[in-house]
């Protein structure tokens, strides 16, 4: 087996490691690194449960190899808060109540962050279009709807009363 060093800064944190060449990211992601935020839920690229940024875009890490993702900022769902304090669409699905068992949610939350990085006031239907690769299974998309628009309308910057 043909082994690759990979650097990528995760989450922040710049990350030098060997990985087999056919290693996936979300493989690298939560066994070497321990982030088991981001979730497998079909190696197909149907359901968005792995999806994670590189490089601001989402990518669904089930099935990029991580040597691709090689000198490349890759941010979790766990990099989305700033410590303590969440990010807005992390609050706006507290507050709108956008998840229910919560499987999809972190490919949910980074690529809600990816749409309202790129627009930052999405109308519905931009929201439903963006997050069209995430599949849910428990709900009917409205709440996941809600808590996006929410997080448009209170960005980081803005205190929220809990």
């Amino acid at each position: 087996m043909s082994t690759h060093e990979v650097n990528v800064a995760v989450n922040g944190t710049p990350t030098a490691t060997t990985v087999e060449a056919r290693t996936l990211l979300v493989q690298l992601l939560r066994g070497p690194l321990g982030l088991t935020g981001t979730h497998v839920g079909c190696d197909t690229t149907n359901c968005g449960a792995c999806t994670v940024l590189i490089d601001g875009e989402p990518v669904k890490s089930c099935t990029v190899l991580a040597v691709q993702a090689d000198g490349s900022e890759v941010t979790t769902v766990e990099g989305l808060a700033d410590g303590e304090q969440l990010a807005p669409v992390q609050e706006g699905f507290r507050q709108c109540h956008g998840l229910q068992c919560g499987f999809c949610t972190p490919g949910v939350l980074t690529t809600a962050a990816a749409l309202l990085e790129q627009t930052p006031d999405p109308d519905e239907a931009q929201i439903r279009d963006y997050l069209d690769g995430c599949m849910c299974r428990c709900t009917g998309y409205q709440m996941i709807v809600d808590s996006v628009r929410w997080a448009a309308e209170h960005p980081a910057d803005e205190e929220v009363a809990s």
